[in-house]
């Protein structure tokens, strides 16, 4: 387990305590444990108990808890309280807006013990004259639930990764002579995804034998369903030899995709490859990330198809977080493993700005301390550089975060929605064009606001955004942290055909966060995206000479 699910068990039980009536001190404690516990700048799992305890704000009792849950998943006194709780209940944790004090309510007061039970209590108006509800929450609350519903049995495409890869190891290991690819959703990097997909050019009854390690749910005569002790679900569609290239076409498609093709052939040939049958269709070949049914076809036979964006085009990382916000590495951490672990040119440090409180956002003081260490740390690592950011907070009323003479005073500044989420389309759009004609903006960050499979953002009038981030020379980021993938793939074409550069920003605030670039990239990659398209493939001496002509 990682810290961050370790932290997530002492949060779960901070939670519960809450619930029951707990010693409120103990109750702090543990979550002041579980908060600590995430931010500690190196791996759980992988310490000892005397490096671990020692750490502020640890100490030997948490410690030793924190091993136990690293190596069984939980500890004696988050059982006893589980015990003590339905399952329902526990459920009910995860709905976005509720608490344990509310959750109380709903147990003890109005005998409701299961999240099915909640929402036809929602549609029966019955938490309107609960106290501490009322109408509006209770609206809240059945829009979470139906949300968390909807996406039930869907999984991030980071999450899935890594079992994915072993999965397919254990059919490489068993089948090495036969055609073996991943295929549909998966291959296509689609964001979020209810199940992994491969086809193998061998019979479904023999590919079974070597599955016992995984569950069966459903079985056909070309296809196999299993899954995970995860809960994720693989499934193996059977093929032959002469037929592999084109299944695996039919199979990787969007049904439009394959309804595009069907406008110029009605039935696609058995070839010795996909590059050969769509050569045949009169088609360049067009990669799996791009055939989702947009215009891929009409390029491919224009011969305009894009060449995609690659990780290795990436000469450095913007949008970053430190210890001078709420980062877990400090600002040297973060730049050395920039340069020596990824090879790259260039950090931009993007700590939150003053109003974000809840974030340690950087008073003007804090700044000018962060400024002077920038500077050291510039002449320290040279030639990398460290730029001079903010994620400057987009206020209510749209406007930035510091007055002006400060926001002149950075490199470049990414401007971000982080409260009054809550804005109907002409609202949200409104307050995020007034943020990007700000002359000081560089980069939008993360557009919508969006949670994958968590929440679903602001609306947005998509292409005012755009026509505006074009009309100003303001920069679009594409967040690359897995739960939030924000400006969608599918909004990166009309970008492109504006003008607009877009940056793939992993939002780090850990070392290992800053990986997430490739997640960036694979979204990128289905939204089209060049080299020449994306800021942070500028070299050194070009961003730098980018952000001295926006300044």
């Amino acid at each position: 387990m990682d810290n961050k699910a370790i932290s997530k068990i002492f949060k779960l039980c901070s939670q519960l305590m809450e619930l029951h009536n707990e010693n409120p001190f103990r109750t702090k404690a543990m979550a002041s444990a579980s908060f600590k516990l995430d931010k500690l700048p190196f791996r759980i799992d992988g310490a000892a108990l005397e490096e671990l305890s020692a750490q502020p704000g640890i100490g030997k009792s948490t410690a030793e808890k924190a091993k136990e849950v690293a190596e069984t998943g939980t500890f004696k006194e988050l059982q006893n309280l589980l015990g003590n709780t339905p399952p329902g209940i526990v459920d009910m944790l995860n709905i976005k807006g509720l608490g344990p004090k509310k959750i109380q309510i709903i147990w003890k007061d109005l005998a409701i013990e299961s999240v099915g039970e909640l929402l036809y209590a929602c549609n029966e108006n019955r938490l309107v004259e609960a106290k501490g509800f009322g109408l509006k929450t209770q609206e809240e609350i059945k829009k979470s639930i139906e949300f968390s519903i909807s996406n039930k049995g869907w999984f991030l495409y980071a999450k899935v990764l890594p079992q994915a890869t072993a999965f397919f190891k254990v059919l490489k290991s068993h089948f090495p002579a036969s055609l073996l690819s991943f295929t549909g959703d998966y291959r296509r990097k689609c964001e979020v995804l209810s199940t992994v997909d491969l086809l193998i050019s061998e019979h479904i009854d023999t590919v079974e034998k070597f599955l016992d390690a995984y569950i069966l749910v459903e079985k056909t005569e070309h296809s196999l369903e299993v899954t995970d002790e995860f809960g994720f679900t693989f499934k193996v569609f059977s093929s032959n030899i002469n037929d592999f290239y084109r299944d695996l076409i039919l199979s990787t498609g969007s049904a439009r995709h394959l309804d595009l093709l069907a406008d110029i052939i009605s039935e696609l040939p058995s070839l010795s490859s996909e590059e050969a049958i769509y050569r045949n269709l009169g088609l360049d070949y067009i990669e799996p990330e791009l055939r989702e049914g947009l215009d891929e076809i009409v390029r491919a036979q224009q011969h305009t198809l894009p060449h995609l964006i690659q990780y290795k085009d990436l000469k450095g990382t913007l949008h970053n977080h430190s210890t001078y916000s709420d980062g877990v590495h400090s600002l040297e951490q973060m730049a050395v493993y920039c340069k020596e672990a990824l090879g790259l040119e260039y950090l931009g440090i993007c700590d939150h700005s003053k109003t974000a409180v809840y974030a340690n956002g950087l008073s003007i003081e804090r700044l000018e301390e962060q400024w002077k260490e920038i500077a050291f740390l510039n002449e320290k690592l040279s030639p990398f550089r460290i730029f001079k950011g903010i994620e400057s907070d987009i206020l209510t009323d749209g406007s930035l975060d510091y007055p002006d003479d400060i926001l002149a005073k950075f490199d470049f500044v990414v401007a971000s929605v982080h409260s009054n989420l809550k804005m109907d389309e002409e609202r949200a759009t409104a307050r995020l064009i007034k943020a990007i004609e700000n002359p000081y903006t560089t980069i939008l960050g993360h557009p919508t606001g969006r949670l994958l499979l968590s929440r679903a953002g602001y609306p947005l009038d998509y292409k005012k955004i755009i026509d505006a981030c074009a009309a100003n020379q303001v920069v679009i980021e594409i967040n690359a942290n897995p739960l939030r993938l924000d400006l969608d793939w599918r909004w990166h074409r009309y970008a492109v055909e504006k003008g607009v550069l877009l940056s793939i920003n992993p939002d780090a605030h850990r070392t290992e966060g800053l990986k997430d670039m490739q997640y960036g990239i694979f979204v990128a990659q289905k939204g089209g995206l060049e080299a020449k398209n994306c800021l942070n493939s500028y070299s050194l001496t070009d961003i730098t000479a980018y952000f001295n002509k926006q300044r």
